[in-house]
């Protein structure tokens, strides 16, 4: 791949306008985009994962006529891990990589897997993965917390126990393995982002102006969420699925069941989410190499879009 044609990355915690930034970027580039959210991978649950809009054309997804790939294709039921996601994305890129590609998203193992490398590790195991969730689910995620003390004291103390999935994960590596993930992971891959391989700009926010993009997009959203959750669950999925465990469809289902108010559910939401950005910055912070642009200089996506179309030309 020759320099000029060096992916960039569009980083940063959730509702920080990666996707608003890399349509733009892409228009200017004649670039297309591959979606780095662990989350964007699954059908029917768009609104909530913030997919950006578009329809499929011949076997490909496309917002506003630019390829936008790894969202919208995986049934509810199926699990998405990193090793997936670099496969699929290695075969994009060898496709064609005379392309321009657009990373943009807010999982931060995906871009560090894919960008920096990663341990071979099994594959997840969905009936490992539903036991585990069950136990969070009827003794706390605290619970989960301790039990991975009891076997691997470092990813216990490493892990927030509120970050379910990554608890969840290294439980199920123990199970299948029988060693600690800590042990499995063996460190030897590089934390930061390689500056020949990637263009890496990270969007920053400060923690007001974020909270309020996080609450007003929560509002926005709620109404058609739950009819995401309605029609999936009317399709027959149950809600313990993986794709439904997705951030805030848990309160869009028990809003429908009655058991909380819209009130209530739109809160719960905009504080999970909140946390969730503040995990995402925390993880954004390994990065020493990646460029950060100070999103409230910008009034339009354009404007940032050149800003980072001139950095990358200026590094050249």
């Amino acid at each position: 791949m020759s320099k000029n044609k060096i992916p960039f990355l569009i980083a940063g915690p959730t509702a920080s306008g990666k996707t608003d930034i890399a349509l733009a970027l892409a228009r200017l580039c004649g670039g297309e985009i591959i979606s780095v959210d662990s989350r964007q991978v699954y059908k029917l649950i768009n609104t909530g994962t913030a997919t950006p809009k578009g329809c499929w054309e011949n076997g490909i997804y496309k917002t506003e006529n630019i390829a936008y790939h790894l969202v919208d294709f995986l049934d509810l039921n199926k699990s998405f891990d990193v090793s997936q996601f670099c496969d699929i994305t290695n075969k994009i890129i060898t496709a064609d990589n005379q392309k321009q590609f657009i990373f943009a998203g807010g999982t931060g193992m995906y871009m560090q897997g894919y960008f920096c490398g990663i341990d071979n590790l099994p594959p997840a195991d969905d009936n490992i993965r539903k036991e585990l969730s069950s136990l969070a689910e009827k003794n706390g995620r605290q619970y989960l917390n301790a039990k991975l003390a009891e076997i691997d004291a470092q990813s216990a103390a490493e892990i927030p126990a509120g970050n379910i999935h990554r608890v969840i994960r290294a439980l199920e590596l123990y199970k299948l393995t029988g060693k600690p993930a800590s042990v499995l992971r063996t460190g030897k891959f590089t934390a930061d982002l390689p500056q020949d391989k990637v263009f890496s700009v990270y969007l920053h926010w400060e923690t007001p102006a974020l909270d309020g993009r996080i609450k007003l997009r929560t509002q926005n959203i709620f109404t058609p969420m739950v009819e995401e959750a309605r029609l999936a669950l009317a399709f027959g999925y149950k809600e313990d699925c993986p794709g439904l465990k997705s951030l805030g469809y848990r309160e869009a289902i028990s809003y429908l069941k009655g058991e909380i108010s819209k009130e209530q559910a739109i809160e719960k939401i905009y504080i999970l989410t909140r946390q969730y950005a503040k995990r995402q910055r925390t993880w954004f912070k390994r990065y020493k190499a990646i460029k950060i642009l100070n999103c409230a200089g910008f009034k339009t996506a354009q404007d940032a879009a050149e800003q980072i179309l001139l950095w990358k030309k200026q590094s050249q």
